[in-house]
């Protein structure tokens, strides 16, 4: 899932290098990760330095691709860590029940009964499913998972989402037991 970011999408980062000619390896967000050169030039974070990307290939869960004028490795490993991003308006709008994460953002949360929860301030997929955050009025944030479990209704148009809100993740943390034992003796 591509992430949307103040009109551009990230599609994916360098994670590293491959070889000695400055062949990277990429972490690809798009469906098939062999798209990420399908949409245009890409850019970096910034907007500031722009990148003709072509893929060569993959391994073990990562794009290769070669960069123009990254002819070396040591050119590679100076790009580890920059994130790849396209001008959102290059990507087809996503199907219903599909959002790019950052969509998400801004919308205000709620329970199934109409409790305020407080709003979106972002969306993450680190690997194992994606996950909202949810900053409340007074400023306390709580992640959730996004799920339709745990999501069941999104309005988009309306500009808030429901959350079934698991047992237990609203509830204030108790305090360490094993400080008790220790004050026992």
């Amino acid at each position: 899932m591509a992430i949307r970011d103040q009109g551009r999408v990230c599609l994916g980062v360098i994670v590293g290098t491959r070889g000695v000619k400055g062949e990277l390896r990429i972490k690809s967000f798009t469906d098939d990760p062999r798209d990420i050169d399908a949409y245009g030039p890409l850019a970096d974070e910034t907007g500031t330095r722009n990148f003709d990307l072509k893929v060569t290939g993959t391994t073990g869960g990562v794009v290769l691709a070669r960069l123009d004028g990254v002819e070396d490795r040591t050119a590679a490993e100076a790009l580890k860590g920059t994130e790849l991003y396209v001008a959102s308006d290059m990507l087809p709008e996503p199907d219903e029940d599909e959002f790019y994460l950052s969509d998400l953002k801004g919308l205000q949360a709620s329970t199934p009964e109409g409790e305020f929860l407080g709003t979106v301030t972002g969306a993450f997929d680190f690997g194992a499913g994606t996950i909202i955050e949810i900053t409340g009025p007074v400023g306390r944030g709580v992640m959730v998972p996004f799920t339709r479990v745990v999501v069941p209704e999104i309005d988009m148009a309306g500009g808030k989402l429901t959350i079934q809100v698991p047992p237990g993740l609203l509830e204030p943390a108790e305090p360490d037991q094993g400080q008790d034992r220790e004050n026992e003796d």
